[in-house]
Order: C-alpha cells, then structure tokens, then sequence
C-alpha cells in the first residue's frame, strides 16, 4: 500500500462534539488537496461540505442515528433523507444494538433494509455500523448475515465512541461472513500505518480515520 493507495480507502473523519466551523474547514481543504475518499462530518455540516467539495472527486459522508443507535427507525430514515437531499453521498447508520441484542432480528432487518433501499434509489452508499464493542462473536455474525442478506455497500466496525474500536480479529470474523457482498469499512482508535496494513490485510477496504495527516506522514 503506498499513500496513493491509503488516501483513496480513507474517510477523513470529524465528529465531536466540539466540531467548529474552523475545524470541519481544515479537514475540507486536507481532503481537497489529498483526494481522500470522503469526508465523515456530522449532518449539521452536510450542505456546507457538499458545497465546498462540488467537482473534487471527494465524496461527503455522514453519520445518522449516531453514535447510540437508539433512535426510531422512522427517525433515521428521516435523517437518512435529509442528509442526502442536502448533499450527502455516503450514509454511516448505527444499528440498533439492543434490538438485536434482545433477539429482535426482524426490527434489525427491516430497519437496515428500509434506509438500504432509500440510499440505493438514490445511488448513493450504506455502511452499517454494527458497533462490535457491544456484540458476542454470535451477534456479530448475525448482523453481517443480515448485511449480506440485504446487499448493504458496506459493514462497518465502530462508531469511535464506543470502549474499542476496529480490531483484527473482528474484521477477521466480519469477512468470513460477507465475503465479497459487502465491503468493509475498519474505523476506530486507528492511529498508525501499521494499524491500516493489519486491518487491510484482513479485509477492510475502507478506513474511518481522524489522524489521517499523522498517518499520512508515515508514507
């Protein structure tokens, strides 16, 4: 992998809290001059970032239920659509964690279906956060067959906001069940070159990062 390479795999990522105007505009330019993959902001900032990449090639990613997934379904299928109809080209959903903890299959299903099938009409792409910092091996497996089921874009390992992050043997487990149907999207206390190559090796093909720069330097 050269920095070529690392860039066009990398969401170049913001979402505290205290995500400024000052602070998404850096991370804007550096994805603008780098070409990274995307951007992953907040949905405040969706609009003002479609509008500022418009004809760089960077796409413009964001979060909807985040970070806890507890949200309705009916909410993050409303989220879902106001970020794309203000310019949102990638969508991170955060799964119901304790639906599916509580066996609730069904309500996982149709929830990622519902919000699937409105960012495919729209061309754009799904990675579902199943936020493995929560899940048994057994849960884990269950919602990537769920994925696969449905075809999502992507499978998403964290939020960033949880006790752990991507972790080898959890992309391990994550491609073993989706195979080639769905990407992977590795993302959470990643903060070094050799972070990226051990996930990379395993199967992630997309990378959530903040550091991106320092990382960047290691090339």
């Amino acid at each position: 992998m050269d920095k070529y390479n690392f860039l066009k795999m990398v969401d170049h990522t913001i979402l505290k809290a205290d995500a400024t105007k000052d602070k998404v505009d850096r991370i804007l330019e550096f994805a603008k001059i780098n070409g990274t993959a995307s951007v992953c902001i907040n949905p405040y900032y969706v609009k003002y970032a479609s509008d500022y990449l418009k004809g760089t090639g960077v796409s413009v990613c964001t979060v909807i239920g985040f970070p806890l997934g507890q949200n309705t379904k009916e909410v993050k299928l409303f989220e879902t659509k106001d970020a794309i109809s203000n310019g949102a080209d990638e969508i991170d959903m955060v799964i119901n964690v304790a639906a599916l903890k509580d066996k609730n299959y069904d309500y996982v299903k149709q929830e990622i279906k519902e919000i699937y099938t409105t960012v495919n009409w729209h061309n754009k792409i799904l990675k579902v956060i199943i936020e493995n910092a929560y899940l048994t091996d057994l849960e884990k497996r269950k919602v990537c067959e769920i994925c696969k089921e449905i075809g999502v874009d992507f499978v998403k390992t964290s939020t960033g906001f949880a006790p752990t992050g991507a972790t080898v043997s959890d992309v391990k487990l994550m491609k073993e069940v989706v195979g080639n149907v769905c990407k992977i999207k590795a993302a959470g206390g990643i903060k070094n070159k050799s972070d990226v190559e051990a996930l990379y090796a395993v199967g992630a093909r997309r990378f959530g990062v903040s550091r991106t720069e320092d990382i960047l330097k290691e090339f």
